[in-house]
């Protein structure tokens, strides 16, 4: 028997009601656009806002807390109240701006998203693993800051706490993009 032959038998008993089936055709990729990984300077820009908008909300919340009490003065342990209010305040934000929104204010404003790394929804496990303990670590000592530069040289732009928390920050497609033509009066037009 040829090979040809065995192949027209697998062909006919393939065949149901007269139609031959065909395997699900695969997604269409090219309508969604492609996603590009954030690079350090967005990052960062995008993360200096971000404290702007913490030290703000800290500023909220410490503010009133001195009004009813003297949050320096109560203790717990080697922690004050005062301290304490700001690191909720602080991890609070980004946890919470990250999971419900998929960014924070300063994400939005140069158009960055956090989204998990690979091909599924963000979960709190993610966000909190991300913002609390991966801040944590970078945060905890000064010399640990220079963690943030491994998103700089690393190919897929992750850092340490990308890595912890199995997300990536992309940018943000483009919503419209305008051309714009010159008129015969010098005028530029939109097209």
């Amino acid at each position: 028997m040829s090979e040809n032959t065995k192949h027209d038998y697998a062909a006919e008993e393939r065949q149901t009601d007269g139609h031959e089936e065909t395997e699900p055709a695969p997604k269409d990729t090219a309508a969604e656009e492609p996603l590009y990984f954030a690079g350090f300077w967005m990052r960062f820009w995008a993360y200096l806002f971000d404290l702007l908008i913490v030290v703000s909300l800290n500023g909220i919340v410490l503010g009133l807390g001195y009004f009813a009490a003297d949050l320096e003065a109560v203790t717990i342990g080697v922690f004050t109240l005062a301290g304490i209010f700001t690191s909720a305040v602080s991890f609070g934000y980004f946890t919470v701006m990250t999971k419900l929104i998929g960014q924070t204010l300063g994400k939005m404003l140069f158009g960055l998203r956090v989204i998990a790394h690979e091909d599924r929804e963000l979960t709190w496990t993610d966000c909190l693993f991300r913002e609390v303990i991966g801040r944590y670590i970078h945060q905890s000592l000064v010399f640990t800051n220079l963690l943030y530069l491994i998103v700089a040289f690393s190919p897929d732009k992750r850092g340490l706490h990308d890595r912890i928390g199995h997300t990536c920050v992309v940018l943000e497609p483009r919503k419209s993009k305008r051309t714009v033509r010159q008129s015969e009066t010098g005028a530029a037009q939109p097209v």
